[in-house]
């Protein structure tokens, strides 16, 4: 099953709201643990491997891809 590109959400930006409201009282490690089990949550949820690798590259920055990149290239 290929990862879903297209928008599926009926309201979108509710659910961003919601998002951005659930973690307004929390400290930023707070809301950074709540995101870390949110993608856990979600990741178990989907539960293929491959949508799951493929939304991981999607969602790098391509900085730190072009970085990376040139890390492994790069003569020791």
């Amino acid at each position: 099953m290929p990862l879903h590109r297209e928008p599926r959400l009926a309201d979108p930006d509710g659910f961003y709201e919601a998002l951005i409201d659930s973690q307004r009282d929390l400290s930023d490690d707070d809301a950074a643990l709540m995101n870390a089990k949110l993608v856990l949550i979600l990741a178990n949820h989907i539960g293929d491997r491959a949508v799951l690798d493929e939304a991981l590259a999607l969602a790098r920055p391509a900085s730190a891809a072009a970085a990376s990149a040139s890390a492994t290239s790069a003569p020791t």
